[in-house]
């Protein structure tokens, strides 16, 4: 079926063609289907453990035991339940701003979503649209960049008859081009394809460690279930049911059953939060990264100021005698495209519905060169940077508009070129007649000073990194109060080889080419920083695909868009400041909890190796396991995690969270052994053993859990009083229920003392592992440079008492 290049497709070819599946959807989709999240979250390793361990207590007849499977069923149904609203909330958004492209259908134009294009589609392409998938040039010509696919940052010219890539996008030009190869069949999606069988996706630094602790719990509990059970049974003669639950309850304590379940919906919540705000995220992954950002990247236009502008006035040269320079603007621009901001300024200033004269051709604007001119009979008319087109000239020429940038102004040079320029690829080798100067302003955002001013105060290094004059950079980025922005430089004056003490230095850059952009994230990463890179335009996408993460404006162009991971839908920069507090109050309230779940996992495992060394029974009852992990753990970590926390993200996630967990989980095995050990003289008997251990755990969870909320404020004292109520009703009214014994006198004064000793214990370990995090801070923060001062001044710092 061929199509007819004057209607396009007709409505009944493209119903044959999308049943046939000829349409521009990839089989691998962003969002997984409700089955496979149903599926990923029952079926998991853990979950068949504790169906195991299920079975295996009803067989025992110890129906008792079995309190911890409401809890494991709880999670489940949350995970599930909270993952497919957010899958929801982001589908939905995805589909309302949904990139669209004009294609040419029964003989009329109209916007079609770019999942419902088909093959055949003839579709009009202009700069900064990314090519939707393969497709032949059928009118027209553009300039394309295909970096996303090559990592080459050439641009590329396609005419008639011409291949385009899907992936890659156009540069200038505007062409027609009818769709060969779509969906699964295209170049872009048979790329991707590959990468993922490969590699597979990508993970956060924080999903990446809970997944190697899941993973190390998963090899050590089947070998230590088993060497317990053989020795309560073999060694100690005890019963299968007592020899079963033993064993259960050190594996029970060993499973960080609720961890991955709170990062999942933590993760989940936030990408709502956003939604709701208009900031889609293309991946989970950004919402970490945008937490730890200590360097952003913008760009003046769009982000400092308004994604528009205005031509202020028209300055004609020193030696130019004609009166009729705004004449020569309208047959310049009434010739050219409407195709970027600067553009359609100058169009609203001096365009006409019909070109007052025809131009022969026109020479695109390419980031290269920085100008686009209009070729006439004998001579071309050029508009662009004032160093590229009067280049030998310039020095002569600058003192005519040297004050306009410093005043704020972008200054475009007007000039006549006595040749007929073939194409872009034409250099410049002759002088050039000046005849003005065009003065374009940005209006500031109102929100920039309070935006920047936010960042300043976290700590948050901004960099502006601009194409325009640096004069003209740092005096808007002065008015938008950024640090530093008195001091900038011209980015073509920097050598290979010194990007990294020129960011060191400045920050702000004018005159930036776009590979100099992803040269400048390139250095900042070689300096430990974590870079994330604000766009609107095509000469962003490089930088935005090479930063730790990136950011686009919903109203630049769709390629930009397409290439972010975060997407601010309103193009208000001011989201900025909530899109990282959503980022920081997930990863630091995961920290928190994080810390919460392994003070347990630590306590069972050292118990488990502690009972198989002195060949002794495990002290402590599944269910008693449930109460201690219901109320000093999952209920506060559950709860604290819906906290605001927006502390700046520092250090190593793995680190953090073992320094902060080490301390209980040590101080409970060391009280529990010696409350084991001294059963042998107080012969206080197994049960009492078993709910004085409890009692000895719950009591040292709480004051972890009150050492890990500092500083204290109204929630967090609420939520230990909540936890503190709940353990008491669950003693007063349902102890058997959690198999709790009553007490006597010697096992009171026995938990007493050894909760006071465990106290003291747990202060000093505490100030020795917080001084080893804020070391660990400065070696992951400074890295090489770091000092032994540096180290010994962040081992005292921050470590309050109790």
């Amino acid at each position: 079926m061929k199509t007819n290049l004057e209607t396009g497709l007709t409505e009944e070819e493209v119903a044959q063609k999308s049943a046939a599946g000829k349409v521009n959807t990839t089989i691998d989709d962003e969002f997984k289907t409700n089955r496979q999240i149903i599926v990923e979250n029952t079926f998991t390793y853990f979950n068949l453990i504790f169906l195991v361990l299920t079975i295996l207590l009803l067989i025992a007849g110890d129906i008792r035991d079995l309190t911890f499977l409401p809890v494991i069923i709880l999670n489940t149904i949350v995970g599930i339940v909270q993952e497919i609203r957010a899958k929801s909330v982001l589908s939905k958004l995805q589909v309302l701003n949904q990139t669209k492209l004009l294609a040419l259908r029964g003989g009329k134009r109209r916007q079609v979503p770019i999942d419902q294009l088909v093959e055949g589609d003839l579709v009009l392409l202009k700069a900064g649209d990314q090519i939707p998938a393969d497709a032949k040039v059928v009118d027209g010509s553009v300039r394309v960049n295909e970096s996303l696919l090559t990592g080459e940052s050439d641009e590329i010219a396609k005419e008639v008859g011409d291949e385009l890539l899907s992936g890659s996008f156009v540069v200038s030009g505007e062409v027609m081009v009818q769709l060969v190869k779509v969906g699964s069949e295209s170049y872009i999606a048979k790329l991707t394809a590959e990468a993922k069988a490969m590699g597979g996706g990508e993970e956060s630094k924080m999903i990446r460690a809970i997944n190697r602790l899941i993973k190390w719990v998963g090899i050590i509990i089947i070998p230590m279930g088993l060497a317990l059970f053989a020795q309560a049974y073999f060694l100690n003669h005890r019963s299968f049911a007592e020899s079963i639950s033993s064993m259960e309850a050190a594996i029970i304590g060993m499973i960080p059953e609720g961890l991955y379940l709170l990062t999942t919906v933590a993760l989940a919540l936030a990408a709502m939060r956003l939604a709701r705000n208009q900031v889609m995220l293309h991946d989970m992954k950004s919402v970490e990264t945008l937490a730890r950002v200590n360097v952003l990247c913008v760009d003046k236009t769009g982000t400092i100021t308004e994604p528009k502008m205005a031509v202020e006035r028209v300055v004609p040269a020193k030696n130019y005698p004609g009166n009729d320079l705004e004449d020569r603007l309208a047959a310049y621009v009434s010739n050219m495209p409407v195709d970027n901001i600067t553009a359609e300024a100058l169009s609203q200033k001096f365009g006409q519905d019909q070109p007052l004269v025809n131009a022969k051709r026109i020479i695109p604007f390419t980031s290269v060169n920085k100008y686009s001119g209009a070729v006439f009979a004998g001579y071309t008319l050029l508009l662009g940077a004032p160093e590229m087109i009067l280049r030998s000239q310039l020095k002569a020429c600058q003192e005519e508009f040297a004050r306009y940038p410093e005043e704020g102004y972008r200054v475009l040079a007007f000039a006549k070129y006595s040749a007929e320029l073939a194409d872009e690829k034409e250099r410049l080798t002759q002088e050039v007649e000046v005849l003005g100067y065009v003065l374009l302003s940005n209006p500031i955002r109102k929100e920039a000073k309070e935006t920047f001013a936010y960042f300043a105060k976290q700590g948050v290094e901004i960099k502006v990194i601009s194409g325009d004059n640096p004069v003209t950079v740092s005096r808007v980025a002065v008015q938008a109060g950024i640090a530093g922005a008195e001091k900038y430089i011209d980015a073509q004056t920097i050598k290979p080889g010194e990007y990294e003490q020129a960011m060191a230095e400045y920050n702000v850059f004018g005159r930036v080419k776009p590979e100099q952009k992803k040269e400048f994230v390139h250095a900042l990463q070689k300096i430990g920083k974590t870079v994330a890179m604000t766009g609107d335009g095509v000469n962003d996408i490089l930088a935005m695909k090479e930063a730790d993460c990136s950011i686009a404006m919903a109203s630049g162009n769709s390629a930009a868009v397409q290439a972010s991971q975060v997407v601010l839908l309103d193009s208000n920069f001011a989201k900025m400041p909530q899109v990282v507090n959503g980022g920081r109050q997930v990863v630091n309230n995961i920290e928190r909890s994080a810390g919460l779940f392994l003070v347990k996992n630590i306590f069972s495992l050292l118990m488990a190796v502690f009972s198989l060394i002195l060949t002794i029974n495990y002290p402590i009852k599944p269910a008693q396991i449930t109460l201690i992990s219901s109320f000093t753990i999952g209920l506060p970590s559950f709860l604290l995690a819906l906290e605001k926390n927006h502390s700046r993200i520092r250090g190593n996630f793995t680190v953090n969270i073992l320094t902060k967990s080490i301390p209980g989980g040590i101080t409970d095995w060391l009280a529990v052994s010696i409350l084991v050990l001294t059963n042998k003289f107080t012969n206080i008997g197994d049960n009492e053993v078993a709910t004085a251990s409890t009692a000895l755990l719950v009591l040292v969870g709480l004051m972890v859990l009150f050492w890990i909320s500092r500083p204290l404020n109204k929630y967090k004292l609420g939520v230990l009083a909540l936890s503190v109520v709940c353990i008491i009703l669950s003693i007063i009214f349902i102890p058997g229920f959690f198999k709790l014994s009553p007490l006597s006198g010697r096992a009171v004064f026995t938990v007493v003392v050894l909760f006071f000793a465990g106290m003291t214990l747990f202060r000093i370990m505490s100030r020795i592992c917080d001084g080893i995090k804020e070391v660990s801070n400065v070696l992951t923060e400074k890295g090489k440079d770091a000092k032994l001062r540096d180290l010994l001044a962040a081992y005292g710092k921050d470590r309050d008492e109790l």
